[in-house]
This record gives C-alpha cells, structure tokens and sequence, in this order.
C-alpha cells in the first residue's frame, strides 16, 4: 500500500525581509522625500525673507511686486534690500554648511567649522590688512586677499593640531584653531583702531551682517561659490571611499592627494567668498553638518546635498529672527547663529569621548 504523499508546503503569512537592495532603495527614498521637504522648508523662509522687517508687507503684496513693481516704498524695499539680503543670505548659508561638512570629513573632526578652525579669522585679517595698508574698500579688491587668508589661517592650524605624537585629533585641531582665531582676532581689532575712519564699514561687517549690501555683492561672489560648491558636490563619493581608510580609497581608485587638494581648494573658494561678502559668521557649518548627519547617516553624498539646502535654511531663520527680536532694530545675523551654535559645540565638547567621524 502507497504511503501518502507530503502535503504540500504552504507559505508564510510573513513576508520574508527585504535584501539589501531593498533597504538600499527605501534608505534612498527617504533620503529623497526628505531633501524635497527641506527644499519647501527654503522656499518658506526665502518668502519670508522677503515679507517679514520692520515693515511688513503681505506674502499677496510681496508677489505682486515681484511680477509688476510700481515704485511705492514697499516695491524700494523688497527690490533694493530684501531681495539682495535673502540672495546673499542663501549663498553665504550654503557656502558655509559645505564648508564646515568637507572640513569634518576631511580631517574626521565632529568640530571641524570655518569659524572655530580660523578660516574666517584669517580671511577677515587679510581684509583688514587690504584695507587699512591699502585702502582697497571695494569687494573685488579684498576678495582675493580673503582666499590667501583663509587658505593660509587653516594650514596653520592643522600643522599646529598636528604637531605631537597624537596628531590632528579633534580637541587638538579646536584647540589651535581657538589660539589662532583669538590671536588674528586679536591682531585685527589693532588695525581697526589705528584708523577708526578708514574701518567704519568694516566694523559694521565684521558683525556678520547681512543687511546693508545691493545685488551687485551677491553677483560678484557668485562665481566663486559656484565652483566651490560644484567641487564640494563631485567630493562626496571620494569622501565615503577615503572613509574607508587610504589604502582601500586607492583600492577604489582614489587619490587622498587630490581629494584633500580639491577639498582645500572648496573650502577657501567657499569661506573666503562668503567672509568677503558678509563678514564672519560663525557656527553654521557646524550645526548644519551634524543636523545633516544626524538625518542621513555617514554617506557624504547625502550630507552635502543636505547643508546645500539646510544651510540657508539656518542662515535666513537666523536673519528673520535678528529682524523680529529688538524690533524695529536688528540683530546681526552673524550674532544670532553665535547664540544658536555655542550650546551645540559645548554638547560636543562636553561628551566623554570625542570619536573621529
């Protein structure tokens, strides 16, 4: 007599977890779905960027001038100060959250920002100096000295954070880059006092001001912040390779030479514009490429993409809530991100172990 045959094997109610290139694909778009809301987050403070001062004007008024100005007082201000304002804001931002992102990732530093590290302090000495020995007072005359300045202030400090058997470790490379700051600040509040008359502007801008500037600012700098930020673009994928330590990026076919050199070179395009634009303004590419990190995880692709958006994001908060705060004065945008920027980098500091990205 035949035995029964096995029943047949059923399926499992659960459906079996998804391969790796299904978790790759759902990571990617919610990477996605995430950039897109930070875009509508930036059309939302570029509107009211626009809208919100000491003079409000309505968000109906505001496009209405913007297709048809007619000359009135609300058209003057949208036209020759906000506008100009919000398109300096965006590109400083942007400039400053990739600029403080390549920085982590080039030297592993979770405190690596143009502010805390000297760049922007060596920029604005050069400016200085520019001016007061001589006495070049237009954008396209300092613009260049900035770049020298903020090159040459971050090579001093990581050969100095370097120096020592332990290297360039986090709280070394912060540490030379507060003494240098503190002593180019330093320096360049002796030249403003030797002649007070020639550095009226510059002390205003020294401030981080982001009020006070026509368009033609945002169109001088806007060549070089577009390289820089196509450069800090094409950077993300070598930036995951060299992650993975030197020896398996050449595997992968990169050179850390060319990568540090161009992420150098992105970096002081992208501070040294953004300085000779606006004045210092510490704290953004720090809060912003730790937010970024803190969304999307270690790939630099995504980190960059993200401070592109997020950084003027920041930059246009901070400027609304510097408008709002002693209305109808101002608070410089530069002192608003300060306030915003210290608690994040004392929690950095304060945390146990101070790991490199």
């Amino acid at each position: 007599m035949a035995l029964p045959a096995p029943p047949a094997p059923t399926r499992s109610p659960v459906s079996p977890a998804p391969g790796p290139v299904a978790e790759r694909a759902r990571g990617t778009a919610w990477r996605a779905g995430g950039l897109l809301v930070a875009t509508g987050l930036l059309a939302v403070a570029v509107a009211a960027s626009v809208a919100v001062g000491s003079k409000g004007i309505p968000l109906a008024d505001v496009l209405r001038l913007l297709a048809h100005g007619d000359g009135s007082d609300a058209a003057v201000i949208i036209w020759d100060h906000r506008i100009p304002r919000t398109l300096l804001a965006v590109a400083v931002g942007a400039s400053l959250a990739l600029a403080g992102a390549l920085m982590q990732a080039l030297t592993r530093n979770p405190l690596a920002d143009p502010g805390l590290l000297g760049v922007e302090a060596g920029a604005v000495i050069a400016i200085a100096a520019t001016i007061g020995l001589f006495g070049v007072t237009a954008l396209q005359g300092y613009i260049w000295p900035s770049f020298a300045g903020s090159a040459l202030a971050a090579l001093v400090v990581y050969l100095l954070g370097a120096s020592g058997r332990a290297g360039a470790t986090p709280v070394r490379l912060a540490l030379a880059g507060t003494a240098v700051s503190a002593a180019l600040a330093s320096s360049t509040q002796a030249l403003v006092l030797f002649d007070p008359e020639a550095f009226e502007e510059f002390r205003h801008w020294g401030t981080g001001a982001l009020a006070g500037h026509d368009l033609s600012v945002a169109v001088k700098i806007a060549p070089f912040t577009a390289i820089g930020i196509a450069i800090a673009l094409l950077l993300g994928a070598p930036l995951n390779a060299l992650a993975l330590g030197e020896e398996a990026g050449r595997a992968l076919g990169v050179s850390p030479g060319r990568v540090r050199i161009l992420g150098a070179i992105a970096v002081t395009l992208l501070c040294g514009a953004a300085t000779a634009a606006v004045g210092p303004i510490g704290f953004v590419g720090l809060i912003v490429a730790h937010a970024a990190r803190l969304l999307v995880g270690a790939d630099n692709r995504w980190i960059l993409a993200y401070c592109l958006v997020l950084g003027p994001v920041l930059l246009l908060l901070a400027d609304i809530a510097g408008r709002l705060v002693l209305w109808p004065d101002e608070l410089e945008a530069g002192i608003v991100t300060a306030f915003l920027g210290m608690p994040v980098f004392v929690a950095l500091v304060r945390r146990r172990r101070i790991a490199q990205l």
